[in-house]
């Protein structure tokens, strides 16, 4: 079901972003959304960087050799996609350029309405049923063996990303301060609580009421800018995501595969992912669901990968 619903998404998601963003976009938004895509991509290389560097080093046991066996299923329900993850993004593509310069209304509110369906999809059915799927593939693992032996594998990349998190904002920060000429720190003080939400919730969405709050206490921003990019940028700009996405998938590699994913392969996937974390809903682990599809398409994951 996970699986079958993922090119539904690319298509759901890309296809009216773009579409959306020609005919509305002014100069403010469109540079707006492209350093939010230029952010997205750094911190991605950020990670993919520190994972090449760190994850070889990591204490990953590589030997599966005296894993045991899971038992077969006794019923196995395949439910193939209607088309190829790469289709579904080049039709997503293709559908929200002509859109947008074809300024076609009805198609457009086309999209928008399939978008609505596609978010009510992943929100009332996908969500709910991801925590049994990767329950169970976890159980799974756990039998195999794998688990046990990685769980003090897992605390430490876990916070090495939140490490990332930080360091990436310290870059974000320091580029913005220095290009103002205003202090950062009269930002990223009143930020903590949009932080925490942010890690808690996992969501943009249920961030932002947060984040307008903790914005609107610095006075060295203007209103309209705040009132502006905050909500943009609320669904936008998923640096964060983007950036513990790429270094988990590179840490799960090597834990399930044994290798780190070829360097065109991860050049491949972050340029992607930066446009997934554009055009990604603000749901908890929205980032991840919008690009499940590079995950398997463009990374080659399986099921136990995708869960991880």
């Amino acid at each position: 079901m996970i699986f079958f619903t993922i090119p539904l998404v690319i298509l759901g998601f890309i296809a009216p972003a773009i579409a959306e963003l020609k005919s509305n976009a002014s100069r403010f938004m469109g540079v707006t959304i492209l350093l939010a895509y230029l952010s997205s991509v750094g911190a991605a290389a950020f990670a993919m960087i520190a994972g090449y560097a760190i994850i070889p080093h990591l204490s990953i046991a590589s030997n599966i050799g005296d894993l045991r066996e899971i038992p077969q299923p006794i019923i196995e329900l395949n439910v193939p996609q209607l088309f190829s993850v790469m289709s579904a993004l080049v039709l997503a593509l293709m559908l929200g350029l002509a859109t947008a310069n074809t300024k076609a209304e009805t198609m457009k509110k086309l999209l928008n309405e399939f978008q609505k369906i596609v978010l009510y999809i992943v929100q009332s059915i996908i969500i709910p049923i991801l925590p049994v799927f990767i329950a169970t593939t976890f159980a799974g693992l756990a039998y195999e063996g794998s688990i046990t032996k990685q769980l003090p594998v897992f605390i430490q990349i876990i916070l090495m990303v939140i490490l990332g998190h930080f360091i990436w904002l310290a870059v974000l920060y320091a580029l913005g301060g220095a290009i103002s000429g205003k202090n950062p720190i009269n930002v990223i003080k009143h930020y903590g609580p949009a932080y925490m939400t942010a890690v808690g919730t996992m969501s943009s969405a249920a961030t932002l009421p947060v984040a307008l709050r903790c914005i609107h206490k610095n006075q060295d921003i203007p209103r309209y800018i705040q009132d502006f990019v905050i909500p943009l940028c609320n669904t936008a700009h998923l640096c964060g995501s983007v950036l513990t996405e790429t270094f988990f998938v590179m840490a799960v590699s090597q834990i399930l595969y044994g290798t780190l994913p070829p360097l065109t392969q991860m050049i491949t996937f972050i340029l992607l992912l930066g446009l997934f974390g554009v055009a990604a809903p603000g749901v908890p682990g929205g980032t991840v669901m919008a690009s499940l599809g590079i995950i398997t398409g463009v990374l080659g994951f399986d099921q136990a990968g995708v869960a991880m």
